[in-house]
């Protein structure tokens, strides 16, 4: 499910980068602005894709795997020169035939939304990072926005919509973010018995209990939930 809030954030990040990227210049650093469209930053970012958009399949499925990648000691700017932290960011994540500049600018617009929904609502952040809403945060922060380090970590101890068993269970307290008015969520034990439930229908924020003797815990309409003090 997706938070109407950080859809209404991708708007204001967009239309800003849009706005920049029409009165930026180049500085001579060859840095690339934090510009890009507010979408995920990955290595197969602009890969090339079948016509009809569909996966290979059959013989030709070796072919949908990702492109080689520009070699290290290739990775510079067409003006300028990288920071030692943005050439690390940019090793393997660049394909053969693209700019790296290009691919630096969506890690940049990552750090830029990050930044932005942290000053508004923390734990929308942590929760737009939890459920993928903003892809590859985990390598755009460890090198170019590292202020986010907590947020990230904090958010692969968040539970997105879904059911989770076994190991990935973690007792603790927890409380949900941006629930829909249809927030349900569910925690059984051993032979499937309901140690607790609950839902909403209000949109307002829950917090709930994951017992030690959890066996599985299922959520839905609740976006996230994101633990609290030192759970997991």
């Amino acid at each position: 499910m997706r938070s109407p809030f950080l859809a209404g954030a991708v708007v204001v990040i967009t239309t800003a980068a849009l706005a920049a990227c029409g009165s930026s210049s180049d500085n001579g650093a060859g840095k690339a602005s934090a510009t890009g469209p507010a979408t995920s930053a990955g290595p197969v970012a602009g890969a090339p894709a079948d016509p009809d958009g569909s996966a290979s399949e059959g013989p030709q499925a070796s072919h949908s795997s990702e492109p080689p990648k520009t070699p290290t000691d290739q990775l510079t700017p067409a003006t300028g020169t990288f920071t030692k932290k943005q050439k690390k960011y940019l090793v393997d994540r660049v394909p053969k035939g693209m700019d790296p500049a290009a691919v630096l600018q969506t890690g940049q617009a990552t750090c830029d939304r990050l930044t932005y929904l942290v000053k508004v609502d923390r734990d929308t952040a942590v929760g737009a990072v939890a459920t993928g809403e903003i892809a590859d945060a985990e390598p755009a922060v460890t090198h170019l926005c590292t202020q986010h380090k907590g947020l990230v970590e904090q958010a692969s101890r968040a539970y997105p919509d879904g059911t989770y068993e076994g190991a990935r269970l973690r007792p603790g307290r927890y409380r949900d973010v941006a629930p829909t008015k249809n927030c349900g969520w569910e925690i059984t034990g051993a032979n499937g018995k309901r140690l607790a439930s609950g839902s909403t229908d209000d949109g307002k924020r829950t917090r709930i209990t994951i017992p030690e003797a959890a066996r599985a815990f299922t959520s839905t309409g609740c976006y996230a939930w994101l633990p609290e003090g030192d759970n997991g």
